[in-house]
């Protein structure tokens, strides 16, 4: 069955996080908390945990751990030092919202966009793990189930719970951009393999040592998560260094004058596009977005530059000739080799190109074109690689191609 279109996933996903949190706090307020030394403390743990919530640009699912732990620990928590909890369904998703919308304050002032979804995001999966255990819970279902019978019903919750979230990560990654989302659940779930893993696991462990000696063993058990995010800090910082640095390579190019201004990142971006419409997973397409911002960098070779660096226009031979010396200039710079076989191979027969190659030869050709073309470049553009898909150009690039322009309000020829 079809999605329905995007915006409508997305009034959905944010009208259900909503309802739930207006009901959670209403209905909690009227009754009053249970246990309420147990309710501050994880609330004050996810609120921590969402203060140190990062929004760079690692790829990393999870951008709050701690929070998210901490969350999931206190839905599944059915007993505090070998006394029972009553706290229920939603009085859990009530303190998690209230410590959440607390912990985010500071990332609402910074104007970060992606708060609305990643607060319906943990209420709905809070909810959801919540459901699944607090009701059967209290009514005495689990009480006499021990050691790995137990641990193992935690585990296997978390998981469904994981499942869950990257269902909603995905429709609302599809919802906001219109990218396939076949492709982004696939990535989401590979994700959930990496900090994921640690999260479920973390938040396993935080309610089974919590449920034997107490709200101590919550700092004792965040620590190794709070020390991850740090380490994956780290990480961003040395790959968004390195980004920048095959930024300026791709540059080169532009201030030796050998292509125009802003040709290398219209190209990438474009590239990515493309690439995601194909269903490519994340790590081809940093791949490709590297390879289409160096693809041009052979050029540097030629003594006289290739009139405004249109380098589609030129012999076969030429072009091959220009791609392999680009090839090794890249892999002279210590870039992967997978980038620099993307460079060296764009120029080579179609159906001899991996499709990271084709993708950026296409869509150079593409932009060239459509930068010579004036007015009405763009249409005749594309009407030109699908006159050329016989033997210079992929159809499946081109046509994701006219998908992807297409979704930006472009009015485009039939493919008949």
């Amino acid at each position: 069955m079809p999605l329905p279109r995007p915006p409508l996933i997305l009034a959905a996903i944010h009208t259900s996080a909503a309802l739930l949190a207006t009901t959670s706090l209403t209905l909690t307020l009227w009754t009053g908390l249970e246990e309420p030394g147990v309710a501050l403390a994880f609330g004050i743990l996810v609120a921590v945990g969402e203060l140190s919530r990062w929004n760079g640009t690692t790829g990393l699912r999870e951008t709050a751990p701690l929070g998210a732990a901490g969350a999931l620990s206190y839905a599944l928590l059915g007993a505090d030092a070998g006394h029972s909890t009553h706290h229920g369904v939603f009085q859990t998703v009530a303190v998690v919202v209230a410590a959440a919308l607390v912990g985010c304050v500071p990332h609402i002032a910074r104007g970060h966009s992606r708060t609305p979804d990643h607060m319906a995001r943990r209420i709905l999966t809070v909810g959801f793990a919540a459901v699944c255990f607090q009701p059967l819970y209290n009514q005495g279902v689990f009480r006499h189930w021990g050691g790995p019978a137990y641990a193992l019903l935690l585990l296997a919750l978390l998981s469904l719970t994981a499942l869950c979230d990257a269902v909603l990560a995905a429709a609302l990654a599809h919802s906001r951009t219109r990218w396939p989302f076949g492709p982004l659940l696939r990535d989401e779930l590979r994700g959930m393999l990496g900090v994921g893993s640690a999260v479920c696991a973390t938040g396993a462990v935080m309610a089974l040592a919590v449920a034997v000696v107490g709200l101590w063993a919550l700092p004792v058990f965040s620590l190794p998560l709070l020390l991850t995010q740090l380490s994956f800090r780290r990480y961003a910082a040395v790959r968004d260094t390195y980004r920048q640095t095959i930024a300026s390579l791709a540059r080169s190019t532009e201030i030796a004058g050998y292509t125009p201004a802003g040709h290398a990142r219209r190209v990438a971006a474009l590239c990515q596009a493309v690439g995601r419409d194909l269903g490519l997973s994340e790590p081809d397409l940093t791949v490709l977005e590297y390879a289409a911002l160096m693809h041009d960098i052979g050029q540097l070779s030629l003594v006289d530059p290739v009139p405004a660096g249109a380098t589609a226009v030129l012999p076969p031979e030429e072009q091959r000739r220009i791609a392999l010396l680009g090839g090794a200039v890249v892999r002279q710079t210590g870039v992967s080799p997978q980038v620099a076989a993307v460079v060296e191979r764009q120029a080579d027969p179609c159906r001899e190109q991996p499709v990271s190659a084709r993708i950026v030869r296409a869509v150079n050709a593409y932009e060239e074109k459509t930068r010579a073309g004036g007015p009405g470049g763009p249409l005749q553009a594309l009407e030109e690689l699908r006159l050329g898909t016989a033997g210079d150009y992929a159809p499946e690039v081109v046509e994701a191609l006219a998908r992807v322009l297409s979704r930006d309000c472009l009015t485009l020829p039939s493919a008949g």
